[in-house]
C-alpha cells in the first residue's frame, strides 16, 4: 500500500511537472504575444500622431483654399459688374454714334438738296 501511494504520488508529481512545463511554454507564448502587441501599439500610436498632423495640415490648407475661393468669387462679381457697366456704356456709345451718323447723313442730304 505504501508503495502504491508512493507510485501514485510520483505519477502526480510527474503530471504536475509536465503541467508546469506546459504552463511555462504558454506563459512564454503569451509574453511574446504581449511584446508583439506592445510593438504594434507603439506603431499604431505613431501612425495616429502622423494622421493627426496630416489632418491639421490639411485643415489649414482647406481654410486657406476657402479664403482664396471667397476672395476669387468676390473678385469675379466685381469684374462682372465692371463688364456689365462697360457693355452698357458700349451700347450707349454705339447708339450715340448711330445717332450722329444719321444726323450727319441728314445734314449732308440737306446741304446737297440746297
Amino acid at each position: 500500500m505504501v508503495e502504491a501511494d508512493l507510485e501514485r504520488a510520483e505519477e502526480r508529481a510527474e503530471a504536475g511537472e509536465m503541467k508546469i512545463v506546459e504552463l511555462e511554454e504558454e506563459l512564454r507564448v503569451v509574453g511574446n504575444n504581449l511584446k508583439s502587441l506592445e510593438v504594434s501599439e507603439e506603431k499604431a500610436l505613431q501612425r495616429e500622431d502622423s494622421y493627426e498632423e496630416q489632418i491639421r495640415v490639411m485643415t489649414t490648407r482647406l481654410k486657406e483654399a476657402e479664403t482664396r475661393a471667397e476672395f476669387a468669387e468676390r473678385s469675379v462679381q466685381k469684374l462682372q459688374k465692371e463688364v456689365d457697366r462697360l457693355e452698357d456704356e458700349l451700347v450707349a456709345e454705339k447708339e450715340k454714334c448711330k445717332a450722329l451718323t444719321e444726323e450727319m447723313e441728314s445734314t449732308l442730304q440737306d446741304i446737297q438738296s440746297m
